[in-house]
């Protein structure tokens, strides 16, 4: 039994020492966590798919240690943040060999693996890690295509799913009509997008992509997903599209940190890229107070990220874990793109940056990471989303006027093909509305092959 306690006290005794004012502590603090979140990583391993984490060809995010596909593409695009603000190269080559892999024959992040399952959130999050990329001049693979590329063909893909048939406007949740949640409008898939073209017209300049990002904005800002209530905005996660997103039941009030980012982030590119519009200022501002509010409660100082909805009741699941690693990144994007914004976002990430080393005591390491950063008192719980988050925020106080995100007219180098995607092969769905009676025909014609086959069975035991 005493042995038993001193190896519980070891991880305490090799927890991360982070020295905010020192640039060496935050690197070294981030080394170990980008260390041990790819330990999680099995891609690279015989017989293993590259680029995918445990469980994402069947994803359960309630399931301990199953990660879905959109989160091994922000896990990449985290790395290429860690190099930026570090210059270690060590993860590099996994990061180029995943992005590409998972890329698609179309180069637009549809890959055969995943397409019959595809999410419009999915997607957008492997378009962020290839837009990092490019903002970042992470270097390219000689004779793949290039990091704007595929962001490029990603945008061209989704075009085609704007559905104006239901709620005047808006991307469903799912790509394809058979999968559940199709009938859903929600908002990662909408901002999501809306964030990949918002970053299109920064880098390139292409008023194309701005006037579609506006719209995109709009049709939100015009949905009941926008709240005012109190001075705060409230972003809710969804509308169900088979109501045509009207009524209160139509609407599903949870609030995520994650979406709060991602708008964040992509009302500041749009303020860059249209010259400080004033508009896309008081967006920006409106989102970020919000987040303030929400995200950093009073009950824990004030400066400390808190997913409210299931950390506090240590709920949360795989994908939700990872939800403060956006909020972290895209407020710290906005501090460099909205200069107005960095004395009041800097202290945030800091405070939030010193609770997640203290949760950094856990796994064999001593320095894997859990979620409640308002404590000391480890969870325990660790895993991709936790690394990931940890990761983000702390890496997040390097930042400096020089990584400012590239541009083209700033020196980004990545490549434009505007046509990307664009007719090389049949339009993978079809944009008719599901009915009842499509519903029906499908689970007929799975009986009647099911039937077929048990026959055949039968027929092949009795001969």
């Amino acid at each position: 039994m005493y042995r038993l306690f001193l190896t519980a006290l070891i991880p305490l005794a090799q927890a991360i020492d982070l020295q905010l004012d020192s640039p060496s502590s935050i690197k070294d603090a981030t080394s170990k966590i980008a260390n041990d979140m790819m330990t999680f990583y099995t891609g690279d391993e015989p017989g293993q798919i590259p680029g995918l984490l445990p469980g994402s060809l069947n994803c359960n995010p309630s399931e301990p240690d199953n990660y879905c596909w959109w989160q091994a593409g922000a896990m990449w695009g985290s790395l290429i943040n860690y190099w930026q603000y570090t210059g270690d190269e060590t993860h590099n080559a996994d990061v180029r060999q995943s992005i590409l892999h998972q890329r698609g024959p179309q180069d637009n992040f549809n890959p055969p693996n995943h397409s019959s399952s595809m999410g419009v959130d999915d997607q957008v999050f492997w378009a962020f890690s290839a837009l990092d990329a490019v903002e970042a001049n992470f270097p390219e693979q000689e004779g793949a295509p290039s990091w704007l590329s595929l962001a490029q063909g990603l945008y061209n893909f989704q075009m085609k799913l704007w559905d104006t048939n239901a709620c005047g406007g808006g991307f469903r949740w799912q790509v394809v009509p058979l999968n559940q949640g199709y009938n859903l409008k929600n908002m990662i898939s909408n901002g999501g997008n809306f964030q990949v073209a918002a970053r299109l017209a920064y880098i390139t300049g292409n008023e194309t992509y701005g006037d579609w990002a506006t719209m995109v904005w709009d049709w939100m800002a015009s949905s009941p997903m926008f709240e005012r209530s109190d001075g705060i905005l409230y972003i809710w996660d969804n509308l169900n599209a088979d109501l045509d997103c009207k009524g209160e039941e139509a609407l599903v009030r949870l609030i995520w940190s994650y979406n709060y980012g991602v708008l964040l982030g992509g009302a500041a590119y749009m303020y860059n890229y249209t010259d400080g519009d004033p508009r896309w200022l008081d967006r920006v501002e409106e989102i970020l107070e919000s987040a303030f509010q929400l995200y950093f409660p009073a009950e824990f100082g004030g400066n400390i990220m808190v997913e409210f909805h299931c950390e506090t009741q240590g709920i949360c699941n795989q994908d939700q874990k990872s939800f403060k690693a956006y909020l972290s990144r895209w407020m710290a994007v906005t501090a460099l793109l909205v200069p107005s914004t960095y004395d009041r976002i800097m202290p945030k990430l800091r405070e939030s940056a010193i609770g997640a080393a203290r949760q950094c005591k856990g796994g064999a390491s001593g320095n894997m990471c859990s979620a409640q950063w308002w404590s000391d008192v480890p969870t325990g719980r660790t895993g991709v989303g936790e690394q990931m988050t940890a990761l983000a925020v702390i890496g997040a106080n390097l930042i400096n006027p020089g990584m400012t995100p590239l541009s083209q007219a700033s020196g980004a180098t990545s490549e434009s093909k505007p046509d990307t995607g664009v007719n090389t092969g049949p339009d993978p769905i079809s944009r008719k509305p599901v009915t009842d009676g499509d519903r029906a025909g499908a689970a007929i014609f799975t009986i009647l092959i099911a039937a077929f086959l048990v026959g055949g069975a039968v027929w092949l035991i009795w001969d």
